[in-house]
């Protein structure tokens, strides 16, 4: 486009920095320090959840074999009240009660064996259950600060979207009735040009590259129409020319 209206172009500017605004409040709500700090609880939660599960695991396969161990001994004493019974009752030949007797005495060391066994599975049960209690807790302080980070992220991003649509109102309004080629132009130049598309002229230089304009660029503009949409050499942008006293 050549032209538009002098005081579009000028309005241009407002929506420029209302477009800015906007980015740096998009910004703003990437980059919440409660995001970064949920991040690292997530990957604490994480690998504390890996090491709870394998320990509730172990846990669980202790307990099994601690059942197992109470079960086999229960047996042993089992065999060994019944045989005693028998022996006390009198009613087996001498023949029988030396059996039994010697059975008996094998029991009695089977059953210690499986007592030393069933005392090893519990202390080492009891030792694990001790371990699992405090990886629950550690889970459990780690959720509890999670959550409230997420409550903080949320907060912020309330605040955030609630800025972000008084910005968006505000641009609308800024927006509304200006020339549909300049703004499209605008628009163009503003995806192009990471969010800027237009740009004030101070004295010599570009508001939007920060770079002087070489003299002979600076003649060819101020000697164009006041309605020229003109363009810095420098970065492509749209040069919005402002009064002496702006």
């Amino acid at each position: 486009m050549t032209s538009a209206p002098v005081a579009d172009q000028r309005r241009l500017l407002e929506v420029q920095d209302l477009d800015t605004r906007l980015d740096q409040l998009a910004h703003r709500r990437r980059t919440l320090p409660a995001l970064a700090r949920l991040t690292e609880l997530d990957a604490q939660v994480g690998d504390l959840y890996t090491a709870l599960v394998t320990s509730r695991t172990a846990a669980s396969d202790l307990r099994r074999e601690l059942t197992k161990a109470e079960a086999d001994v229960a047996q042993v004493r089992t065999r060994a009240a019944r045989d005693q019974q028998r022996l006390d009752q009198g009613q087996v030949s001498a023949k029988d009660a030396q059996a039994l007797t010697s059975e008996l005495e094998s029991l009695a060391r089977r059953q210690s064996d499986l007592e030393d066994v069933e005392l090893e599975v519990m202390e080492r049960l009891e030792a694990h259950e001790s371990t699992l209690a405090e990886l629950e807790t550690a889970h459990a302080a780690l959720a509890s600060d999670r959550a409230a980070v997420v409550a903080e992220r949320d907060a912020g991003w309330a605040e955030v979207d609630a800025e972000a649509d008084r910005v968006r109102a505000a641009r609308e309004k800024a927006v509304a009735g200006l020339d549909e080629r300049l703004v499209a132009l605008y628009e163009r130049l503003r995806g192009q040009l990471g969010g800027r598309g237009a740009a004030p002229l101070r004295g010599n230089r570009c508001d939007g590259c920060r770079l002087e304009l070489n003299p002979l660029d600076l003649e060819a503009i101020r000697a164009r129409p006041e309605d020229a949409v003109v363009r810095c050499e420098e970065c492509g942008r749209i040069l919005v020319r402002l009064p002496a006293n702006a």
